[in-house]
């Protein structure tokens, strides 16, 4: 169910949830430019991504399906693996993941520690849970997602040259759109146990 739904249902919770998921991933793809520049790419930020201004990140298209679908995705960084090598490749894509993890476990530090009421609960909730499915939605290993990428740069003569193979084919998008929206519902169970996990964990469940 996109967001679509909540607009007239519960208008407040719209736009939590929208404030929350823009910044969240606008915070993902600063980290892979930012890194990606810091280890001498130059092609993030000729490409203006260097940037936490989220309009630079925004993708019409992913944007349109989190409205009516209830996923979707911002603009790729453009990166040139050239410039960063094997493992270089492997931190700039591993730093959008790992910036939603250090996001979640601030919410639920903020959330534990904080005076409560109804409405920082419920920003911090929301921003906790958004960036758990983040992070774990993009190390998943299906080609165009960061954890593809990861398992790329570490096999990168077996397995990784044939992910980066198919990710160059024209049909790859629409193949791996397909997986998952079939595969929504192992997605779903896996990211709702990490995040019942994590809850525990902070003592907040």
């Amino acid at each position: 169910m996109g967001l679509l739904s909540l607009l007239s249902s519960n208008p407040a919770a719209f736009v939590i949830i929208a404030v929350a998921l823009i910044l969240s991933l606008t915070v993902h793809e600063f980290a892979h430019a930012f890194v990606a520049d810091r280890l001498g790419d130059p092609t993030p930020r000729r490409a203006g991504r260097v940037t936490l201004n989220p309009l630079a990140h925004l993708d019409p298209f992913g944007a349109l399906l989190l409205l009516v679908a209830g996923f979707g995705f911002a603009k790729p960084v453009p990166i040139n693996p050239n410039n960063l090598g094997r493992w270089g490749s492997l931190w700039v894509s591993a730093a959008g993941p790992i910036s939603n993890i250090l996001i979640a476990i601030l919410a639920a530090l903020l959330l534990k520690f904080l005076p409560h009421s109804n409405l920082s609960d419920t920003v911090l909730i929301t921003v906790l849970g958004i960036n758990i499915v983040l992070a774990i939605f993009n190390l998943l290993p299906i080609p165009l997602l960061d954890g593809s990428r990861i398992l790329a740069a570490i096999f990168p003569r077996t397995l990784g040259r044939a992910l980066l193979e198919f990710e160059m084919q024209p049909y790859s998008f629409i193949l791996v759109m397909v997986i998952i929206y079939f595969g929504r519902n192992q997605i779903g169970g896996i990211i709702n146990g990490v995040e019942d996990w994590v809850l525990t964990i902070f003592g907040i469940a």
